[in-house]
């Protein structure tokens, strides 16, 4: 971006959706009095206000920016990542929302204690809870500090910390009872954000010649430099001229150099200027044609590409029924019939989100290829507006595009700190709203920590790994504890224990050495990047068989287990678990 007015328009834009995500939080503050409010908003959030808000708080970073970005650089394969994230919604819809509602538990570790019987379950649960939830945090706060740090040219833990401050403050004031009226405005600021570029520029993109389809690379319009800041595999797939100023396959370089096809290696710190027209390098793994891109089956840079396309497909689609900042909005619902309903209205609402990312995604092959020569394609949603339209018009998209991006880090962390600090208030301290407080303020801090430190990697792809490990530890649970009456206390732990240790060796190996980087290569670098294919399927048969094998240890209540679970709420057949909390 260049000019004085953008950044002054794009201050605007954050300052106000942040005032205004400050403010409505303040009026949730006024109606949060008790534990419950603070936990599960006392029950009372309809479906049409609880979808807007797990909606909301479901359409992260990985949604606004990451999606667009993969789209950008793997093409076809890619569309995986948004279906998967509204699929997944169907599942949660036919096999979890109401019996789980109907359980009356206000957290996940809330219903396996309540289903099995077993306080070391439920610490065992709590664990993984907030391991899942930190997790996903990180990558928040990492988006934060890409925006806007791309957005004011701030260091990236500049946008960390503001957004951090912000979630925290909100979730310490009112916790669930704040956090609704905060997501549901927010999902409506992000679709707004997302659907007006994207129809603009598609309008823009009809009186476009240009080729998206053909065997020719993207090519750069106008003379374009590209600043690489970390170490980078390109493919080159034709002869290229350009000029370098730094390092080129490990050796310094200054001024122009004819580049030949294949792969070569950019060092950090170097500066790379593709004339006008120029075809543009594209980050290894990545199809390197348009007709590669538009083709399934390229996978997302590994050398197995089909068992990636499926694993992702199943953490994606299995990790939504274990999200727990999703799970805990189904407690917010009065009853389990409200939950069905919530789950349709979501299904609908962030269907239609999902299809301006992809529109998105396409545009920024087109306009601002040259994301794809550092891999940074998460950028691509923020640079679009002003790449393609100049003057005010470009300004102005680019403002609107800026508070739909810090909207979706602030909803997405609430939801999840909200989770994080409800499990750590009730299972490790006494469930006080001054213990909430503190809870929110550690399970704030923590994940901060770690975004400022961890080294950041594509968006959708760090919370892929957060999705595989949530399908290999809590959705096993969630579906056997409802649905089979031999499900036993060991076997649920055993389960956990494997999947969880299993998928979050993968998602940290991935953090720390990125995935497909590192010592990692063939079968090992593609299992570590997408683990749910092997470590999903290991979970649920862990629990079956330790069950089977510790028959005797299972709940002599289960039929009125199930019985509350499975039946109609006029049967009168259960209540919510709050006596003591409606006290504190």
């Amino acid at each position: 971006m260049t000019g004085e007015p953008i950044p002054v328009l794009t201050v605007v834009a954050l300052v106000a959706a942040a005032i205004a995500t400050i403010a409505i939080g303040a009026y949730g503050v006024r109606l949060a009095r008790t534990t419950s409010d603070f936990l599960v908003a006392s029950r009372s959030v309809g479906p049409r206000w609880n979808a807007a808000a797990i909606s909301g708080e479901y359409l992260s970073a990985a949604s606004f920016l990451g999606v667009a970005g993969l789209i950008a650089k793997y093409g076809a394969d890619a569309l995986w990542y948004p279906v998967g994230f509204t699929a997944g919604y169907l599942g949660l819809l036919l096999f979890v929302a109401a019996p789980l509602r109907r359980s009356g538990a206000y957290t996940v570790p809330d219903f396996a204690e309540f289903r099995l019987g077993s306080a070391r379950l439920r610490k065992l649960a709590m664990v993984v809870v907030a391991v899942i939830c930190v997790l996903y945090m990180v990558p928040q706060f990492q988006g934060a500090g890409l925006a806007l740090g791309v957005l004011l040219g701030i260091p990236a833990w500049v946008g960390a910390v503001v957004v951090a401050a912000i979630v925290i403050a909100n979730v310490v004031g009112g916790g669930m009872r704040s956090i609704t009226f905060v997501q549901a405005f927010q999902y409506w600021l992000k679709l707004t954000a997302v659907a007006v570029p994207a129809l603009v520029l598609a309008v823009h993109f009809t009186g476009a010649d240009r080729d998206l389809g053909g065997p020719a690379p993207p090519t750069v319009a106008d003379r374009t430099t590209v600043d690489v800041t970390t170490d980078v595999i390109v493919q080159v797939p034709e002869p290229l001229s350009a000029t370098v100023s730094g390092t080129l396959d490990r050796e310094p370089v200054h001024g122009p150099v004819a580049i030949a096809a294949g792969e070569h290696e950019l060092g950090a710190g170097t500066a790379l200027v593709l004339e006008a027209g120029a075809p543009v390098p594209v980050v290894a793994g990545a199809p390197p044609t348009g007709d590669r891109w538009l083709e399934p089956g390229w996978g997302f840079g590994g050398s197995h590409p089909w068992y990636q396309v499926y694993s992702l497909i199943i953490g994606i689609f299995l990790g939504t029924m274990g999200l727990p900042h999703v799970l805990v909005r189904f407690y917010t619902n009065p009853d389990g019939r409200a939950a069905r309903r919530t789950s349709l209205a979501v299904i609908g609402l962030v269907g239609v989100f999902y299809l301006f990312p992809t529109l998105l995604g396409v545009f920024a092959r087109l306009w601002v290829p040259q994301l794809l020569i550092t891999g940074t394609s998460d950028a691509a949603v923020l640079l679009l507006p002003s790449a393609v339209l100049s003057g005010v018009g470009g300004q102005l998209l680019a403002a609107l595009v800026a508070a739909g991006a810090i909207a979706a880090f602030l909803a997405t962390s609430s939801g999840l700190l909200v989770s994080a600090a409800g499990v750590l208030s009730t299972d490790v301290l006494r469930g006080r709203v001054r213990d909430f407080r503190v809870a929110a303020v550690v399970a704030g801090a923590v994940p901060l920590a770690l975004a400022i430190g961890v080294t950041s990697i594509d968006l959708s792809r760090t919370v892929g790994s957060v999705f595989a490990v949530a399908a290999s530890t809590l959705c096993p649970l969630l579906v056997l504890g409802i649905w089979w009456r031999g499900l036993t206390a060991p076997g649920a732990g055993a389960g956990l224990i494997v999947g969880g240790v299993t998928s979050g060796t993968a998602a940290l190996l991935a953090s720390l050495g990125g995935i497909g980087a590192g010592p990692w290569h063939g079968w090992p670098q593609v299992l570590i990047g997408y683990p749910a294919a092997v470590t999903v399927p290991l979970a649920f048969a862990v629990m079956v068989l330790v069950s089977r094998a510790t028959r005797g240890r299972i709940p002599a209540d289960v039929a009125r287990t199930f019985t509350r679970m499975h039946a109609p709420e006029r049967l009168g057949v259960g209540r919510d678990r709050e006596g003591d909390l409606r006290s504190m």
